[in-house]
């Protein structure tokens, strides 16, 4: 009788561990699919429509408030960042710090070259329009290359080829070199 009595009160405390768990996982913020808060802003980030190699957006999240860094060619994309991820769940305000460059012909030069040697001389693969690893940001005839390769050499391929441009005054390599997990 009292084995009857433990196996019924280990009944029911299982089950009511079981029906706890399902019911905690109810509970999880809607929209996140299991990503965190970090994950869902670089998503929505590469999402934006005007987005290219010549805008370059970081962040950091301190609890439910995301600051927003970088500098942008595009018209329109440090707005569009803002409000994308204002919508994220989980975040409760944007400090928006996103510097629009000034137009510039001299720049527009130097980006147009930079592309166009990059692509023909260069690792070509870091420079998909959806979504590029590589960033060249062209301020004042001043280029800041930002992003991922997969080999040092061709951080140091991009660093001369960009040196080489007519009327670059200084190049700033912060390329960082690792595989790609999110590909």
């Amino acid at each position: 009788m009292r084995n009857l009595g433990i196996k019924s009160f280990l009944t029911i405390a299982i089950a009511a561990i079981l029906t706890a768990s399902i019911n905690a996982q109810n509970f999880a913020p809607k929209g996140t699919s299991g990503r965190t808060i970090e994950q869902q802003i670089a998503k929505k980030l590469r999402g934006l429509t005007n987005y290219s190699y010549f805008d370059n957006i970081t962040y950091t999240v301190n609890g439910s408030v995301v600051t927003l860094y970088g500098k942008v060619y595009s018209l329109g994309t440090i707005d569009q960042a803002e409000n994308v991820v204002e919508d994220i769940d989980g975040v409760s305000s944007v400090i928006n710090k996103i510097e629009m460059l000034p137009p510039s012909p001299f720049d527009d030069r130097i980006r147009r070259e930079a592309i166009r040697l990059f692509a023909s001389r260069g690792p070509a693969q870091y420079f998909n329009e959806n979504n590029p690893d590589v960033r060249i940001i062209v301020d004042r005839g001043r280029i800041t290359l930002e992003g991922n390769v997969s080999r040092k050499a061709d951080s140091d391929l991009l660093n001369v080829l960009a040196n080489s441009i007519t009327g670059v005054f200084e190049v700033t390599n912060n390329l960082t070199v690792s595989r790609r997990s999110d590909r």
